[in-house]
């Protein structure tokens, strides 16, 4: 699995690498036609992934992602400047931070999780080494489609300004459990949907630079950053930027495809050295990710409300997991109900009224994407629908 994640990575950034480097003008060009309602049509289309990643048990899967939509509205608005959901919290004003929800919801009930299970399974020794080697072909064998995929929408959602990776992530990782011929067994220790989220999360950052070197546009706070530092030492990013400064341009390319290779040397290194991680008694192994759940929680914002979250989100989803509620949904929602806000108040800002039928005078982008949204919903629908008539 460490080889097939790490592989995965360094493709997704290789796979948005080479893109930008032949295709970095043309592609920024085609990413300012998105605007606020390119941008929440593809967001919709993004949370039909709650249908694909929930397909065990719609209902709860659909009430989960509108939990997740709820727990994005929390904080001040960003129109209005009005407090919402907060319940007189000062803390809750800033909204609820999204690295103390999925640390509590997949690590720290996770923990909580394999506790109870350790009271009631026998002891299992672990092991004492760990090696990572390169996968072969035969590993790959069906799994080069959806590789290949992750990493175009992981290219493409970083070419948005303001999306991130978390999007893309989870983007792919839905699109893994709708298509992967193996998905009934994504999240029960089938690679797919990991190898998806890895690609496609590495593959976000060369596709941030596109916007980033050919418009001056920051695709996200990392490239930001960057654009700074080029505008403090008297190079300005933008359109002239590839005719004035060609050889920093391709040098940033090469520096970005060779630390994504150098990603496999280190992960042999690292795994090697934190195998001694795996002669820990699984108690005590416990109890150190609880104490790391509880630093990184706290070590995002530095606030130590996001601490209280996190144990609060890690105890709910404990519960949820024992009441086979899926976790995935939840993230998906909070993730992308933040833009889709954004986005949505953008587009009524922008046509002037607060009617639902600009979508209907769309551009064609917008239209496209939400035909596709449409037909991720209905397909697999159709597809539930004759599979049991033929049972039947």
């Amino acid at each position: 699995m460490p080889a097939l994640c790490t592989t995965a990575s360094i493709f997704g950034g290789v796979f948005s690498c080479v893109i930008l480097t032949f295709a970095a003008p043309q592609i920024a060009v085609f990413a300012l036609q998105f605007g606020p309602l390119e941008t929440c049509a593809l967001i919709l289309m993004g949370l039909t992934c709650i249908s694909s990643v929930s397909a065990n048990n719609q209902f709860k899967g659909l009430a989960m992602g509108v939990l997740g939509l709820l727990l994005a509205c929390v904080g001040m608005s960003p129109f209005s400047a009005e407090s919402r959901f907060t319940f007189d919290i000062f803390a809750l004003n800033s909204g609820i931070d999204l690295v103390a929800v999925i640390v509590g919801v997949f690590a720290l009930s996770e923990v909580l999780d394999r506790v109870e299970r350790m009271r009631r399974e026998a002891r299992v020794e672990n092991g004492t080494s760990c090696r990572v080697q390169l996968p072969s072909l035969g590993e790959w064998r069906g799994r080069m489609s959806g590789l290949v995929k992750s990493s175009l929408i992981g290219t493409f959602v970083g070419i948005l300004p303001g999306t991130g990776a978390a999007t893309a992530a989870f983007l792919s990782y839905g699109e893994a459990r709708r298509s992967s011929p193996r998905r009934g067994n994504i999240g029960k220790g089938e690679p797919d949907g990991i190898i998806a989220a890895e690609s496609s999360n590495n593959a976000v950052t060369g596709g941030a630079l596109v916007p980033s070197l050919a418009l001056g546009i920051p695709g996200d706070p990392v490239t930001a950053i960057m654009l700074a530092t080029l505008t403090i030492h008297g190079v300005t990013p933008g359109v002239r930027l590839m005719t004035e400064n060609p050889e920093m341009v391709y040098a940033t390319f090469a520096v970005l495809m060779l630390s994504n290779l150098l990603m496999y040397p280190s992960c042999i290194i690292t795994t090697r050295m934190f195998s001694f991680l795996l002669r820990i008694p699984e108690q005590l192994l416990m109890g150190f990710i609880a104490v790391l759940c509880i630093l990184g929680s706290y070590g995002s914002r530095g606030n130590l409300f996001d601490v209280f979250v996190t144990v609060f989100m890690g105890i709910a989803a404990y519960f949820m997991r024992r009441m086979e509620f899926p976790l995935p949904p939840l993230v998906i929602g909070l993730v992308l109900g933040q833009q889709f806000e954004m986005s949505i108040g953008q587009m009524m800002l922008f046509k002037g009224d607060d009617s639902w039928l600009a979508f209907v005078s769309a551009s064609p982008i917008a239209m496209a994407l939400l035909g596709m949204a449409f037909l991720l919903l209905v397909v697999p629908q159709v597809q539930n629908y004759r599979a049991l008539r033929a049972k039947r």
